[in-house]
């Protein structure tokens, strides 16, 4: 685990999946990207479904960003998606660190789509739907809950209603506005150019901060800024916003945690040419 001020920081892995490595960099040519992370026969890259846990200290909160894929997934989208999960998943990886779902007090959801919300919903013992983590308190982003119930041709494919509905009929949904200090020492930070309303936790503590890049910067490979998903509904807001996050981990040291990454849970950055790059990862 990472100390960061008051909070350990872990990164859990809940499963690698694959997607088109041509969608996964736009506009960038198949010779560049492939250095930096190899395709298969099928021109899918292989990905991380990582989350974080953040235990705070002094407060006694257990925070969870984000909750993976998931398990309800039917053979034919396990396959097409390339879907491999070893050592119990998300939930197993919580219990290495000795927390048990019921101990979870709170999942920050960067946004709905399947593979940042897919575990939001697990089947009970007789195979009913329930909440993943039962006395959790959910936290989103108003806009992105409202978008994620009527998307755009472009990303309706990316959510699954039946990982979220559930939240429409709980206590557990926190709804929130805009930019905000969720708990002490996190804040959110909004980005909306993968999609309307995903939110960016922020942790502050001993003069720097660890940002969670959510799909905005999804591996170190989208480091540069002109690196950009073809999945992005407003890739040039994507850039301005790429740039401002890189420009403040520069300025304060700060780390970036990469949900994506099969390869880097996080890293510090360096300057070189005047531009940012990656400097050293950063265990978690």
């Amino acid at each position: 685990m990472l100390k960061l001020g008051r909070y350990q920081l872990a990164s859990l892995l809940d499963c690698t999946f694959a997607l088109d490595g041509g969608a996964m960099f736009g506009i960038v040519p198949k010779p560049l990207w492939e250095k930096k992370i190899p395709a298969d026969p099928r021109n899918r890259i292989r990905l991380a479904a990582r989350c974080l846990l953040a235990v705070d200290e002094e407060g006694g909160r257990c925070i969870l960003v984000d909750d993976g894929l998931g398990e309800r997934w039917d053979p034919k989208r396990v396959e097409m998606y390339g879907i491999e999960r070893a050592g119990g998943g998300l939930l197993g990886d919580l219990r290495r660190h000795g927390v048990e779902p019921e101990q979870v007090t709170d999942v920050v959801l960067t946004h709905l789509h399947f593979d940042h919300a897919g575990g939001t919903v697990v089947r009970g013992p007789r195979g009913a739907p329930r909440l993943a983590f039962p006395k959790a308190t959910y936290h989103l982003q108003r806009r992105n809950w409202q978008w994620a119930h009527a998307p755009s041709e472009k990303d309706g494919g990316s959510f699954r209603p039946e990982d979220f509905d559930l939240l429409a009929h709980s206590s557990q949904l926190h709804l929130v506005e805009g930019e905000v200090e969720l708990f002490p020492d996190v804040e959110l930070i909004v980005s909306e150019g993968h999609t309307v309303g995903q939110q960016l936790p922020r942790f502050h503590g001993d003069g720097t901060h660890l940002t969670f890049c959510g799909d905005l910067i999804p591996t170190h490979a989208h480091l540069r800024t002109s690196w950009v998903m073809g999945y992005d509904l407003y890739p040039l807001t994507t850039l301005e916003e790429k740039k401002m996050i890189l420009a403040e981990a520069l300025e304060d040291d700060g780390i970036l945690f990469f949900e994506h990454d099969p390869f880097h849970a996080a890293c510090r950055l360096c300057e070189e040419g005047g531009q940012p790059s990656f400097r050293e990862p950063v265990a978690m």
